[in-house]
């Protein structure tokens, strides 16, 4: 495959197709560095060197109902991960501040439930609008399936962005969860847009999912007009169950990613959990094709710290900064 030709065609607007897409995830270790370099022209034509950095705040942590099989924080997992209630709008305010300090472009707070209850969407409303009054970071949140009031709401309080990932592919969701609908997923990503928020849309990789169950995730990233991709890769987690899965390899994660952005040029591509874990060192390679990161933690792991992340960056030859549209 010309992989320099792929990128010629998904930056003269003309979409990559399923099967190239496909031949991407499939693609040998031979062809990484170009299928990388493909991948990297067109992050380079949109975004420049900039990597903008994103901080999440685990708002409520634990005994989320659902049963989504890799995570650490539904209630049928026996991981031992903290687990506590709502914050206050003041602890919600200060993660802002801090990830402020910290360079952050975005701040997410982030809740472990099914859909938010009224009292837990008035302290994340409220607290957007703090923050909105105070900083002129960019706000996120991820409280699970929305209704339209819920997202007017959110957009009226100050939200720029809605995070809920597809996860996986419509095929394979019901190996992940069976608690709630892909079609529930794809009508909150829906709503959130409607009510005039970004929609921060994407998934897990490593799963035990097929090449083309990742394509499928990449196409329905499209149909649905995603702004941002956060990619995670499976950590398994002890008490989950996925405990015992092998991760995926380094070039294997690089793969998916390259078949992101081939799908979706323009949007923010972001890596996130299991980056240090699962890419090691090959892991300033994903800023070729990604150009945001989350940084210290994700949640309920830790990252390898902001320090480590900003040297990382330098070292590649990137720089800090917004993410830019063209």
């Amino acid at each position: 495959m010309h992989w320099d030709r792929v990128a010629a065609t998904a930056l003269s607007g003309t979409a990559v197709p399923r099967e190239t897409l496909l031949a991407a995830a499939t693609a040998g270790d031979d062809e990484l560095l170009a299928l990388l370099d493909a991948a990297f022209r067109i992050r380079r034509h949109f975004h420049g060197r900039r990597v903008s950095l994103h901080v999440l705040q685990n708002a409520k942590s634990g005994l989320c109902p659902e049963d989504c099989s890799f995570c650490s924080q539904s209630a049928r997992a026996a991981s031992g991960v903290d687990r506590y209630a709502m914050q206050s709008v003041d602890e919600l305010v200060a993660g802002a501040r801090s990830a402020a300090r910290d360079g952050a472009h975005t701040y997410c707070m982030v809740t472990s439930t099914r859909d938010p209850s009224g009292r837990e969407l008035a302290t994340i409303c409220e607290a957007a609008r703090r923050i909105k009054s105070e900083l002129s970071i960019r706000l996120c949140a991820s409280l699970g399936l929305l209704d339209a009031a819920d997202a007017l709401a959110l957009a009226a309080a100050g939200l720029d962005r809605y995070n809920h990932n597809l996860e996986t592919s419509e095929r394979f969701f019901g190996e992940v969860c069976t608690t709630h609908t892909y079609a529930a997923r794809v009508g909150t990503v829906r709503v959130a847009k409607a009510a005039g928020m970004e929609a921060c849309c994407g998934g897990i990789v490593g799963l035990g999912e097929r090449p083309e169950d990742r394509v499928g995730l990449a196409l329905a990233l499209r149909e649905l007009g995603a702004d941002s991709i956060p990619v995670n890769f499976l950590d398994p987690r002890p008490g989950t169950a996925l405990a015992g899965r092998a991760r995926l390899s380094a070039a294997e994660a690089l793969r998916c990613l390259a078949v992101l952005r081939l799908a979706n040029p323009a949007v923010d591509l972001r890596v996130a959990g299991g980056r240090e874990t699962v890419l090691g060192r090959m892991q300033p390679l994903a800023l070729f094709a990604a150009n945001s990161l989350f940084t210290r933690g994700y949640l309920t792991t830790p990252g390898q710290g902001l320090k480590a992340d900003l040297e990382m960056i330098a070292q590649a030859g990137f720089e800090v900064g917004e993410v830019h549209r063209q």
